[in-house]
């Protein structure tokens, strides 16, 4: 007899675990990365098919694991291919979402199998496994656990088969020396109680998806044909929604256009726990930055702006000056996102000068205003976050070492600490008396750099807020930043459960 094959797709198991529960057989689901299979995940297999009759098992696909960078060292196919082999599994299929909630509402176990790890996790907070919890309580189903020896997939990749380079190996060994995951993860949940003020330009980031068809018969041009088309709330939007994972309260101060302001979909894009305050750019519109983008290559071809960059003046920078010296004694921390395009005159930054409890800038350099928005406009920060190229615009020297200029602009600046991103060359730290620290890259690859500045932007200022470790600080800075330019765009934020998970992954 024809064996029926074991690897199926979801609509494809959906239909079969259907059919086997209308004949009786009771239905065993597990769900993992299963990254690097071994005698944990056997184990766990054959205690979990002990429950019932039929064991299914579903895999995280490449694009959601959260393992930290260079993950999964396995592809999708291969973990399917491993999983299969195991006579205890029945079926196999690709997750197509990044929990397993879905799938557990779509196949309806009786049973759902977790390791003992994993006991008492709703409890403490993973939304993941509450979320798993609820829908088996709505289903019939149970959640089980699993008890035997535990390995993790993980530890043994960084120990046995690493994915990141030697330098970067070396240079973790040295800070898990120090620093635990379980130090890095209590650091992050110490973050919750800031209440955090967002100050900057509100972006709507496009991206049109073109496929190249070759240079125009009768121009000198390229011609492209159109294939889709999605947008995301970038600039201080973004910031206000990275900061939302990381924090219970969060408002968000920004200018929209009087005309084309798109309003619903940013109050739609922005995360519940961030309160937004939207005040009226006189004759413009939301800034959109347009972006075409080669499907084949994810290559961007070229970019539009719709903006108008003038300062903000008369009554709505007096409407915006008289908000900030009502409320900034409300926050913990500012977190001052500025695009250069308008928004932050020298008159608010003076009062964010003055009376902001703890400020943290970046100004950051952009086709849009071309270096003409220096960091040095704010005369006192608690902390910076810049790009080095901008840091090169403000000396209008690029021969100075990044340790130089970033010493020389915390002096200019009274600034309590400067962090400058160098992109593949990491993070260079510097702290007035305490000297700098430099923490190297941990992006193995990069899809889009829009908005990694921001990612590290948010992560640095929590960090330092909680005074944490300048070393520490770094770490999760650079953490974001690499999580970061793996998504395009703004297409999602960075959530503090995954970011966790990255987190231990790196220091296992």
């Amino acid at each position: 007899m024809e064996q029926l094959p074991k690897i199926l797709e979801m609509p494809q198991l959906v239909e079969r675990i259907a059919e086997l529960k209308r004949q009786g057989r009771r239905i065993v689901h597990c769900h993992g990365c299963f990254d690097l299979l071994h005698v944990g995940h056997m184990r766990h297999f054959k205690q979990a098919k002990s429950h019932g009759d039929i064991l299914v098992v579903t895999v995280t696909p490449d694009r959601f694991v959260d393992k930290g960078p260079g993950r999964p060292a396995f592809r999708e196919e291969l973990r399917l291919e491993a999983i299969a082999a195991l006579d205890c599994v029945d079926f196999v299929a690709l997750n197509g979402w990044t929990t397993a909630e879905p799938t557990i509402r779509l196949l309806k176990p009786d049973f759902y199998a977790k390791g003992g790890e994993y006991r008492g996790a709703a409890e403490n907070g993973n939304t993941y496994i509450k979320a798993e919890q609820a829908a088996l309580a709505e289903l019939g189903g149970q959640m089980v656990f699993t008890e035997d020896i535990v390995y993790s997939s993980t530890q043994l990749i960084n120990t046995y088969m690493p994915v990141i380079p030697r330098e970067l190996q070396n240079w973790l060994a040295g800070f898990r020396s120090v620093f635990s995951a379980e130090h890095a993860v209590k650091a992050i949940d110490s973050f919750w109680d800031l209440k955090v003020l967002v100050l900057g330009e509100a972006i709507i980031d496009e991206y049109h998806y073109v496929r190249t068809m070759g240079k125009s018969m009768k121009e000198p041009i390229l011609a492209s044909r159109f294939e889709r088309a999605e947008k995301h709330a970038g600039g201080s939007l973004a910031v206000a929604n990275h900061l939302a994972s990381f924090c219970q309260q969060v408002e968000v101060v920004t200018f929209l256009g009087d005309r084309a302001s798109q309003e619903p979909f940013i109050r739609e894009s922005l995360k519940s726990n961030v309160t937004p305050t939207f005040f009226q750019k006189k004759d413009s519109p939301t800034i959109v930055k347009r972006r075409f983008v080669e499907t084949e290559l994810t290559q961007k071809l070229f970019e539009v702006y719709e903006i108008n960059d003038a300062m903000i003046s008369g009554r709505r920078e007096d409407q915006f000056c008289l908000w900030l010296e009502e409320n900034l004694s409300r926050f913990d921390l500012v977190v001052v996102a500025d695009y250069g395009h308008g928004m932050m005159t020298q008159r608010a930054i003076d009062i964010l000068c003055d009376k902001a409890p703890f400020l943290v800038c970046n100004a950051q350099g952009n086709a849009g205003n071309q270096g003409h928005n220096p960091i040095s406009r704010y005369r006192r920060c608690d902390a910076i976050s810049v790009a080095q190229h901008e840091l090169v615009c403000e000396f209008r020297n690029r021969h100075l070492a990044p340790e130089e200029m970033i010493a020389e602009i915390c002096k200019r600046m009274e600034c309590g600490v400067a962090v400058l991103t160098r992109g593949k060359y990491g993070t260079q730290m510097h702290q007035p008396g305490a000297g700098s620290v430099t923490i190297p890259a941990f992006a193995t690859k990069v899809v889009d750099r829009v908005g990694a500045g921001d990612a590290v932007l948010c992560l640095v200022a929590l960090a330092l807020k909680k005074k944490l470790p300048l070393e520490l600080v770094g770490f999760l800075g650079n953490c974001a930043g690499a999580e970061a330019v793996q998504i395009v765009g703004n297409a999602r934020s960075i959530e503090k459960v995954p970011f966790c998970k990255n987190v231990e992954a790196l220091l296992k």
